[in-house]
Parts: structure tokens; sequence; C-alpha cells
């Protein structure tokens, strides 16, 4: 039997979790607010572009994460950053990579896994940087957007509903809590799955959301609700999770999941949005006043984490 108020105890100090507080160093360090130029802390930088959105994003993997699976992370490269592109209610158009390893056998892992994805996902690499000389693989990429309408992390209300969609179709990558969606999936498949979000963007269907990323539903949760400065209480029992594992896939990354903050008289067309195409959606809970993110089992809340007292990107 699940035990939710243990889980939310936990959860505060899982690594996966706080393992996002240095954004709020580099932050502080760059002076940089939810009001600065292309509103840091959403999952991708927005920029206006006449009637839309010029959007950037760009993610850096773990050395450990590449050495071990320099395939894996050459796709996630591509994978994650079209994630963000598409959080935001927009489309991928291109993007660049740098890559340093110590011999072309080991960068070829890795450029093959960017390759693939970029094919299946049909964004092209345009550029970059490579060094072939180092002790050590490491990866990074950026990625270039464009949305005609922007969901961002900062449009959260009290009384919307927090609607969880996940791919759930796939597996764990070995014991790792990287969920591989896009496993025997066809290319036309997931492209086609990534039109979801910028149709619901234009439709003005979803009030703000985010792409569950490192640190889970949980981690995500609370970049959302400090983002917005609301609380969020999350129904851990009203989600469908692979493996008969809840304490895993509330801070399980995805490849294809997002937190969606909808008003009530959307969530039936956002929830069939994506159940059209065998995607699992429900409503998991509900944006309230406040500044907890909790755990909820009836009429009993755990708290799992407070932003005013303890601010998570410190934006």
């Amino acid at each position: 039997m699940i035990c939710i108020s243990s889980l939310a105890s936990s959860y505060a100090h899982n690594p996966d979790i706080t393992g996002k507080l240095p954004i709020s160093f580099s932050c502080s360090q760059l002076g940089l607010s939810k009001k600065s130029f292309g509103f840091p802390g959403d999952d991708a930088a927005a920029i206006p572009d006449g009637s839309g959105w010029k959007l950037i994003a760009m993610e850096g993997f773990m050395n450990e994460f590449v050495h071990s699976e320099p395939w894996f992370a050459g796709w996630c490269s591509v994978m994650v950053n079209l994630s963000d592109i598409l959080a935001m209610g927009g489309r991928g158009i291109a993007m660049t990579n740098a890559i340093w390893a110590p011999d072309e056998t080991y960068a070829e892992k890795i450029l093959c896994g960017m390759r693939e994805a970029s094919a299946t996902y049909n964004i092209p690499i345009v550029g970059g940087h490579t060094n072939l000389k180092t002790d050590r693989p490491q990866l990074a990429a950026t990625i270039m957007g464009r949305a005609n309408a922007l969901i961002t992390s900062f449009n959260a209300s009290p009384g919307q509903m927090l609607v969880v969609a996940s791919d759930q179709r796939g597996s764990y990558v070995g014991e790792s809590k990287n969920f591989a969606s896009f496993k025997g999936a066809e290319a036309y498949q997931l492209q086609e799955d990534n039109e979801i979000l910028p149709t619901l963007a234009e439709k003005k269907l979803v009030a703000a959301g985010k792409d569950i990323s490192q640190g889970g539903i949980i981690g995500t949760s609370i970049m959302l609700a400090e983002s917005s400065k609301v609380g969020i209480e999350i129904d851990p029992l009203s989600l469908n999770y692979p493996d008969h594992n809840l304490e895993k896939w509330l801070t399980a990354f995805p490849s294809f999941g997002f937190l969606l903050s909808v008003s009530q008289e959307n969530v039936t067309e956002v929830l069939s949005a994506f159940q059209n195409r065998s995607i699992d959606a429900c409503m998991a809970g509900r944006i309230v006043e406040g500044t907890s993110v909790s755990l909820v089992e009836n009429d009993n809340r755990h708290q799992v984490w407070d932003h005013s007292t303890k601010p998570y990107l410190g934006i």
C-alpha cells in the first residue's frame, strides 16, 4: 500500500528534485528574473517575432551519462530540446551541437544518436562545435523553434486544473528513471504527436505548462508553481504509471510528458487531444492559492515544497 505522506516527505530531499536548485545561483549571478528579456525560467527563451515568437532552448548532459550511454545521449540532445519547444507551444526548426570526445570512435556513437533522432523528428542539425582531443565525452545542443501562440510557465491561476499528459508506450532505459516512449514508434507517429501542443496553444486551450524534465512530475510542478506564484495540489492516485511503480514515476523523466494548467471548461478537449493519439492524459490535481506543492489524499494534504521559503528557480 502506498503511503502518500511518506512519499511527500521523501521528495523534499530527493536528488532528482534538488538537482535543479543550482539554477537559482546562475539566475542570481546573471541578474535574471522572469521579467528579463526572453522570459528566463521558461522551458525556452521566447523572443517576439511579428505575430509569433522565436524560441531558443539548449541542453547540456552529465559527463557520466554521455560516457555510459553515448548513443542515447545523442538522441536525447534532439528529443529533450524539442520537448522544450513543444512545451512552449512551438515547432522545432533546426539545431546546433557541441561535442567533445577522446576520439572518432566514441564521437561516432554520440553523433549516430543525434543523426537518427534528427531524421526521426525532422529537425535538421545545421552546425556546431567539435573537439576530438579531450579526456572525456561531453555533449551540449541548442535548438531554435517558433510558436504562433505561446504556452508559458507564468500563467497558471488558482481554480485551473492540473493535467498530466505522458506517452507510456515504451520502457525505462536500463535501471535509470529515463522512460523512452519513442522505442518502436514510427517517425510519422512521433511527428504527428508533436503537433498536439502547438495546436492546443493556437486554440488557446492551455493556460500554462511545462515539459516534465529531470525531477519528474514533482520537480516540474515546483517549477510551474514558483513561476506562476501559485500552489499546486497533486493527487498521485489519479495517475496511471508504468511498471506499477508510482514512487519512481513521480520523479521519472518521460521522453514525451507535459504538465498543463487548464481551465475547467477546456479540460475535456485537452484530454481528448492526447487520448485520441493513445497518449495517457488525466486530470491529476489543481492550481490553488498559496506557495506550496503538496500531494493530496482524500482531504489530507502533504507538503513537498514551499517555494516562498525555499525558492527553486530563484527568478
